[in-house]
Order: C-alpha cells, then structure tokens, then sequence
C-alpha cells in the first residue's frame, strides 16, 4: 500500500509540473525589435517585379499581397498598430520587397535562411526596410522551387520583422524562426500542365461512368437470366 501512495503521489507531481511549465508566464515570450518602428501607419510598398530570378512564379505576387492583407488585418495579434500599406512603383518606397535564387549563393546567407528584413533606423524608426526572399533551396543535391503556400509564408513572417516584431517562440505563430514546405508543387509546372490536367480528370470521370454503367447493365442482365432459370427469389 505504501508503494501505491508514492507511485500516486508522484504521478500527481509531474501531471502538476507539466501544467505549470505549459502555462507558465513567459513560457511564449514575444520579444518586439520595435514596438513602433514606423513614424506614420501608412507603409508604402514597392514589389520589385522586373529584377526576377529564373525560377520566379507569377503567382508569389498574389503570396506578397495576401501576406500583406494579413498584418493590415491585424496578424498574429501582436503589433501595437493597424499598419495600412500602399503599392507604390517608387523603389524608394519604406519597405522593398524582392527575390533571388538562392539566398546562401547570391547572398551569403547562412544554410536553412529562405529570407530576411534588412531595416535602416534612424533616431528609433524605420527609414527603409529591404525584405530579400529566395525562390527555392536545395533538398540534398536537388534545388527545389518553393510553392505558393511556402512563399506566403516566408514573405508574411520577414514582413513582420518589418513591422517591428522580433521571433516568437510559439510553434504555432508566424513569426516562429522556421519554415515547413507545406505543398510541393511547383506553381509554374502546375499552371503550365493545368489544362492537361483538367482534360485528364474529365477523361476520368467519363471512363468511371461508363464502366459504372457498363457493370450496373450487366448486373441487371444477370439477375433477368438468373429470375428466368432459378424464378424470383424470395425476399
């Protein structure tokens, strides 16, 4: 009996020290680099889509603008501020968005970097910041395109370090410092083999029809030869 007490009161011990780590305070620490870095809310935005790396997809441009949309909208829940950004065509605008190749090649970065937030400060603010996203990285001895869903979230995660926040340490939270390759395909094979694939679902669907129909016919054949030979069956 004694044994079973200890064995309980230890098991009470650490289901307790468990809750108390997970729902300690301070155990999602969000450190801000700039809790207001800006000297107005309206950010300006130039997307430079005339410098492009080979491998760039049209579609990271609807990626750039959803990731915007989503810290205008209030993000994560953590900016101090209601950033509302403009589209400019001026390269000289506050926050320059653009991409590489390859960022440990064409930039030096360290292995496992896909992008960056460059910001110049000046008395505490943000005079410029340059935001530099590689299109893809290599996966053993293979380069690798990033898709859509991957570009989105590099560019909304480096956007806000633009914004002023630093990185959390929540897994589920944008700014977390890593990135997973949620879908593999790549978006200019996808839209270029898009019709092929298309064409090939109706071909399909019109081959699963037509046996399905084909079976259901002989099915119904044969229960009108077995109902003439054998008589109907009782039910």
């Amino acid at each position: 009996m004694p044994n079973k007490n200890l064995k309980t009161a230890l098991l009470i011990i650490l289901v307790l020290l468990f809750f108390t780590t997970l729902f300690a305070p301070g155990s999602k620490a969000y450190p801000k680099l700039n809790p207001m870095p800006w000297e107005n809310t309206t950010i300006s935005v130039y997307i430079d889509d005339r410098n492009l790396p080979e491998h760039y997809s049209p579609s990271y441009m609807a990626q750039i603008e959803s990731a915007l949309e989503y810290w205008s909208n209030g993000g994560n829940g953590q900016l101090d501020y209601n950033p509302d950004f403009v589209i400019v065509e001026e390269e000289d605008a506050d926050i320059l968005i653009m991409w590489v190749e390859n960022l440990e090649e064409d930039a030096g970065a360290p292995e496992g970097v896909a992008g960056f937030a460059r910001p110049y400060e000046i008395d505490g603010k943000y005079k410029r910041v340059e935001i530099v996203l590689e299109v893809g990285n290599y996966q053993g001895y293979a380069w690798k395109q990033y898709g859509d869903t991957t570009m989105r979230e590099l560019a909304t995660h480096e956007i806000g370090h633009a914004l002023g926040l630093g990185h959390s340490n929540d897994k589920d939270d944008i700014m977390y410092p890593s990135y997973e390759q949620k879908d593999e395909a790549n978006p200019i094979l996808l839209e270029a083999t898009r019709p092929f694939l298309i064409v090939a679902i109706v071909i399909a669907s019109l081959l699963i029809l037509y046996h399905g129909a084909g079976w259901l016919h002989s099915r119904n054949r044969r229960e009108k030869i077995e109902e003439e030979v054998f008589g109907r069956k009782e039910k």
